[in-house]
């Protein structure tokens, strides 16, 4: 888990433009899978978020709100959860979550402006 939190952490740090739509589908898909199987509810909840971000980005017709609230959703989700993390798990995480709220942020202002 620590590799493909580093490679998503990597894909966000240059800008969700920079990310190519199929691997960020592929990378979703990734954590929702593992999310969905673990069988904790707070995970189970994300996988269903990111689900909900997935059918945002496939839609054809992008919404910049839409997507920016479902990524201050995942960044909540993400914080949450990482008060209950492994300590070498815990640092990355909470830099996730602020980077997943950046960008919710900068969605809903370019939406709203």
């Amino acid at each position: 888990m620590n590799d493909l939190l580093h490679a998503t952490l990597s894909g966000l740090q240059n800008g969700l433009t920079s990310l190519p739509l199929g691997s960020a589908m592929d990378n979703t898909e990734t954590w929702q899978q593992q999310f969905l199987q673990s069988g904790l509810p707070e995970l189970q909840d994300i996988a269903r978020e990111m689900g909900n971000l997935q059918s945002l980005l496939s839609s054809g017709s992008l919404s910049a709100t839409a997507v920016g609230h479902s990524l201050n959703m995942l960044g909540d989700q993400t914080s949450q959860v990482s008060h209950h993390a492994p300590a070498d798990l815990k640092a990355d995480l909470l830099k996730l979550a602020d980077t997943l709220r950046r960008h919710g942020h900068d969605l809903l202002a370019h939406a709203a402006g």
